[in-house]
């Protein structure tokens, strides 16, 4: 199938435009084709109508993934019984959004070369925004899972599918252009995903509870709240027409006659010329369907026609997907694959290993300034204010109180506590390690064996003990950092959207793809002197902006390589093979927090180098039209 513009040998078509949206021309004369008619000429004029719904697309893609982040940091710290559930939480979390994402970009794009980008892009909407509202309302860590695990199947799809349905009605001149305006509404709906998770998670007030069974917290208003961006593009998306490329393909020329009819006269009444009549020049043959399947699928029982259905879109989606190993795409795919894996790896790897680095230097900061008293004797005192970073060792407390107070980072080592009263305390990040009670009385405090470390609790007596944790955000300082510094590098990618967009059409694709990853992979090496929170954030802000351009530029020409009937399949399974870069650069880069700089900085460098040098041997798709 052809791109705007021109036509192959086959017919393919779209409605013509020269000087700027809304604005296209007769091409040929000709006729209606009926079954068969395909128009040779451009029709971006969908753009005005679709370039929202695209957008919404985008955002709500990033939301999804943006609020990850979020519900990981509140879910530690408001569900956790202690800190190693939190950690394995962590990694669930991250570990079933990503693999549902993975099948999700495989599965419908895929599917969409078979069924259409409309009906594809309704259902796994459909499915994500189902899942993340009802994620929001279940209690239980398992049953959470499996709806995030579906959530992101549901919108894994919406990436692969919403670029093949937005470049399919773009002019070949501004194609890169408005497809890198499309790119920038994941930076816009990573900040609303940001400004929600500060706004929205510290307010514990925003919440109610039904007995002890059901809680719901801010944390779940917010998935609620990222999940409307989704919502949206799905309501929008009923009034869009399908892919007149699609129609094309399959056959269905009639449909996409009336669609391209419908932008041509839009177009000429903006030209102020309604008098031109809408012709064809060339005539498809419509792609002969395969009866015998036809013929199966119509035999048995429901169920089994169910699973022959399901079997069949399966093996065409496998099919499919080989095929993008067949020449003549055979080597742009693995070429693409080295891109993209690449890309992904560095990219998520150093998100990850950013934040945790800062992190890192907060928390030996604050371990710089703790306080040390050694063999401390106190009697018939009452504690009812704050105590923050301590260690007291060889303490002897007799007869004190610990009344509406909180323990934030305090460890009590070898020390003895008789006949003490404790009411209404707060722990957080606080230990008593190799300690002694003797006849205590604990009341609403939040004192467990999680934090008693060979503890001897001797006549003691814990009534109304609180659960769950009770870390709140004025508490944890980091908590705010991590909707900060996300915030911050999100914003940072503006400048390279502006002038990824402006300058696509201009410099070509390869150009800043391989340009901007060589530039980040040469930015890494600037980590060397980040000795700060501050200096670590600029860089953070750095690295996002010189890389955002190549993530623009790869879209784009993935896009742009893929013939229709593989167009979302090829770019579902590199975006499939991006999130499980990113799962094994969170592992990676993650496990390295703490230990070195050298091994993040060199790997992270030396891959997107190298992928940068493979994106520059891809075929220059500028002045190409659409297959």
């Amino acid at each position: 199938m052809s791109g705007p513009g021109e036509a192959d040998g086959h017919g393919a078509a779209s409605v013509g435009q020269r000087e700027g949206p809304w604005r296209a021309g007769v091409r040929a004369p000709g006729r209606r084709g009926g079954a068969g008619a395909a128009v040779r000429a451009h029709h971006p004029g969908v753009r005005p109508r679709q370039l929202p719904v695209a957008a919404l697309l985008r955002a709500g893609d990033s939301a999804h993934v943006g609020r990850r982040g979020g519900l990981r940091g509140r879910l530690c710290a408001a569900q956790r019984r202690d800190r190693h559930v939190c950690a394995q939480l962590r990694g669930r979390l991250a570990g079933v959004v990503y693999l549902g994402m993975m099948l999700g970009a495989f599965f419908w794009g895929g599917l969409s070369d078979k069924a259409g980008r409309r009906q594809c892009l309704l259902i796994c909407l459909s499915i994500n925004g189902f899942f993340a509202f009802l994620s929001s309302f279940v209690q239980g860590y398992g049953l959470f899972l499996f709806c995030r695990l579906l959530a992101g199947f549901g919108i894994g799809g919406a990436v692969p599918i919403v670029f093949s349905f937005f470049a399919e009605v773009l002019a070949r001149e501004k194609r890169g252009e408005h497809l890198s305006w499309l790119c920038m509404f994941w930076m816009i709906g990573g900040i609303y995903a940001s400004a929600m998770a500060w706004a929205i998670i510290p307010h514990y007030g925003w919440s109610f509870s039904m007995g002890s069974a059901y809680q719901f917290h801010s944390w779940r208003v917010f998935v609620v709240v990222c999940a409307l961006p989704c919502v949206c593009a799905v309501v929008a998306l009923t009034f869009m027409p399908e892919s007149p490329r699609f129609y094309l393909e399959v056959g269905k020329h009639d449909e996409a006659w009336m669609i391209l009819k419908q932008i041509h006269d839009t177009n000429m009444r903006a030209r102020g010329e309604p008098e031109k009549v809408f012709t064809v020049n060339r005539i498809k043959i419509p792609k002969q369907i395969d009866e015998l399947v036809e013929m199966q699928s119509e035999t048995g029982n429901p169920i089994s026609k169910v699973l022959f259905r399901i079997k069949a879109e399966l093996q065409g989606i496998w099919l499919t997907f080989m095929r993008c190993f067949n020449y003549p795409v055979k080597d742009n795919t693995i070429k693409l694959a080295i891109v993209w894996f690449t890309l992904s790896f560095g990219f998520y790897g150093l998100s990850v290993w950013f934040p945790d680095v800062i992190k890192h230097l907060q928390a030996d900061e604050y371990a710089s300034k703790v306080k040390t008293h050694n063999n401390e004797r106190i009697e018939d005192f009452t504690f009812n204010f704050t105590l923050e970073n301590q260690i007291h060792t060889n303490g002897i407390f007799i007869n004190d109180r610990f009344i509406s107070m909180k323990f934030k980072s305090v460890t009590f080592i070898d020390s003895t506590f008789r006949n003490c009263y404790f009411d209404d305390v707060t722990s957080v990040g606080s230990y008593f390690k190799n300690c002694t009670f003797i006849e205590a009385f604990f009341y609403n405090s939040d004192i467990d064996d999680s934090k008693l470390i060979n503890t001897e609790v001797i006549n003691s007596t814990f009534h109304h003990n609180k659960t769950g944790c009770q870390m709140t955000f004025d508490d944890d300082y980091s908590a705010y950092w991590v909707y900060f510094v996300n915030f911050l590098g999100t914003l940072a990618v503006l400048p390279g959207n502006i002038v990824s967009a402006l300058l696509m059409d201009k410099i070509g694709r390869l150009t800043m793809l391989g340009g901007s990853m060589i530039l980040s992979g040469i930015s890494c090496f600037f980590l060397w002197f980040g000795t700060s929170e501050s200096m670590m954030i600029g860089m953070l802000c750095l690295y996002n902006g010189l890389s955002i351009s190549a993530w623009n530029s790869l879209d784009v020409i993935t896009v742009e390589l893929y013939p229709t009937d593989r167009r979302g399949t090829g770019f579902g399974f590199c975006n499939a093979l991006c999130k499980l870069a990113a799962v094994l650069g969170n592992l990676i880069f993650g496990s390295l927090v703490g230990i070195t700089k050298a091994i993040p900085i060199l790997l992270a460098s030396s891959v997107l180098v190298c992928g940068g040098l493979v994106g520059l041997r891809l075929p220059d798709t500028r002045p190409n039209v659409l297959m």
